[in-house]
């Protein structure tokens, strides 16, 4: 029994562990938040349906604030790998419920669930070219999942005047210590459902240029 107890204790410190880095790191930032109001007053005054988007190499700065939201019962799809573990982990602790799956891996069962998730809690984010890239291609998950929780869609997008990309396929980014993080969410954009594939095509190539277009005048505003 002690045995047993001393391993639950381990496990529960290892995973807490990085979920507490992280928000003790975040606390350095000059974080600014900018465009907010529009989708909460939707989801909150209309009843409407948000899906938040981002690209997998901007996350990270994101995880301390989205704790505000915990009280909507958010979902987010987590990749079933052994990195996918802890931040699911983290996902937990920050008061999202994390869903396992991706393009990868379990993703039809994974979108189901998110659907399934995102029509009773009305609030998700999606990782829009994770967890494997290309780097920047959206890929049809987030539409899909908009379309069928008849939801908008809010791209978010995060730039930092002194950080550290990674030489990873995202090239991720961290910011430095103490650096000025700006978060900045997008208009809400709806797509309608579709059933030709070019006209999906056209969909997704839309959310793309959208989000490239606006993430390079984010980082040209700093």
């Amino acid at each position: 029994m002690l045995a047993k107890f001393k391993k639950r204790a381990a496990t529960n410190l290892v995973q807490s562990l990085p979920y507490y880095l992280i928000r003790a790191y975040s606390l350095t930032f000059r974080l600014k938040v900018e465009n907010e109001l529009s989708w909460l007053d939707h989801y909150s005054k209309n009843d409407g349906t948000v899906l938040l988007c981002a690209y997998h190499q901007q996350f990270f700065s994101a995880i301390r604030y989205f704790k505000k939201y915990r009280f909507y019962s958010p979902g987010i799809m987590i990749s079933k790998s052994r990195d996918g573990g802890l931040i699911s982990s983290v996902a937990e602790r920050t008061g999202w419920y994390p869903v396992r799956g991706s393009s990868s891996k379990g993703g039809p069962e994974g979108l189901k669930l998110m659907i399934k998730h995102l029509i009773k809690h009305r609030l998700a984010a999606h990782i829009v070219d994770g967890p494997l890239g290309p780097a920047g291609k959206v890929k049809a998950g987030a539409i899909r999942l908009a379309q069928a929780a008849n939801a908008v869609i809010v791209p978010f997008y995060i730039h930092a005047d002194r950080a550290w990309y990674f030489n990873s396929w995202d090239r991720f980014l961290l910011p430095k210590p103490f650096s000025k993080v700006i978060l900045k969410f997008g208009d809400m954009i709806k797509f309608n459902a579709v059933e030709g594939r070019d006209e999906f095509e056209f969909q997704r190539k839309a959310l793309e240029n959208t989000m490239d277009r606006e993430y390079a005048i984010l980082k040209g505003s700093i």
